[in-house]
């Protein structure tokens, strides 16, 4: 898949799906779904039309753009949303970003789907338009609720990854710089490899996941340590299983399969060993039926 900053891009796709797509969740894949190109924003828009409500992202671009070449996407044109591009009206969004750049001749986007400033465009507006065949995909509905990327920004926050990855359509995953800790994994006999949290991204509420770092299994901390004072903030800590190497400075991708437990405090380092012993036993049985899907 070709990534194309808007400015770049030329007229050519037989239909354009239109969205931000923060996840690229079950919902957006059925909009995503048939389009040979998918335009999207960056930054997030309310970041810039709101930045006291910015929400927590699921995806930064990069695993965004993993997950729709996934989907067999052949473009991925991105705008550069700026205050210039936040002013600009719902009619000129379609008659010079659509029609005039990009030439569209087919759009696919969610029926709840708002453009323009102050979201004054909508999907009525788009099907009025006769230049362009509008395809309209109705919400996604699993087991009664409605898949937003709000509410699973919520699951994950609250730690529910399993129910998280299945509004997802695959495990949510968290990448980055493995940086150097304080070694207390290593003293305890599982060494591990530490990721900083970002804090414009959505993580894991405190607790111990299954996950595959890098496609291998893992067993990951998240959190604060209450075992030890450390001093430290929060931290993401992942102890490959049966791997013996230097990580650090290198990228790590954990996809986070279930939640093991919550994040304790135990009352020796001895009581912390054997509940990690169980930790990576549940790991192994977890990691040996997953898949990482569209990750």
């Amino acid at each position: 898949m070709r990534l194309i900053p808007f400015i770049d891009a030329k007229p050519g796709a037989s239909c354009v799906a239109l969205g931000t797509f923060d996840g690229v969740h079950l919902g957006h894949r059925d909009v995503i779904a048939g389009s040979d190109a998918v335009l999207t924003f960056e930054p997030h828009p309310v970041a810039v039309v709101a930045p006291s409500h910015t929400p927590r992202l699921l995806t930064p671009l990069a695993i965004k753009a993993d997950l729709i070449a996934s989907l067999g996407v052949e473009e991925l044109i991105v705008i550069d949303f700026d205050a210039h591009f936040a002013a600009l009206s719902a009619r000129a969004f379609v008659d010079e970003a659509l029609v005039g750049k990009l030439g569209v001749t087919r759009v696919s986007v969610g029926e709840n789907y708002r453009f323009g400033r102050s979201a004054k465009g909508d999907v009525a507006m788009l099907e009025a338009d006769g230049r362009f065949a509008t395809r309209v995909v109705p919400l996604r509905e699993l087991d009664g609720e409605i898949v937003s990327s709000s509410h699973i920004r919520s699951l994950i926050a609250a730690g529910d990854v399993a129910r998280a990855n299945v509004l997802l359509g695959a495990p949510f995953e968290v990448r980055g710089t493995v940086v150097s800790g304080d070694r207390r994994g290593r003293e305890l006999g599982f060494p591990t490899a530490n990721l900083v949290p970002d804090e414009t991204l959505v993580c894991p509420g405190h607790g111990v996941y299954a996950c595959l770092a890098n496609g291998q299994p893992a067993a990951v901390n998240v959190g604060v340590r209450p075992t030890f004072e450390s001093g430290r903030g929060e931290l993401i800590e992942a102890y490959l299983l049966d791997f013996d190497g230097d990580l650090y400075g290198s990228e790590l991708r954990l996809h986070f399969l279930e939640k093991l437990r919550g994040e304790r405090r135990f009352e020796s380092p001895e009581g912390l060993i054997e509940a990690m012993g169980e930790d990576v036993a549940r790991t192994r049985v977890i990691c040996a039926s997953a898949s990482v899907g569209g990750r």
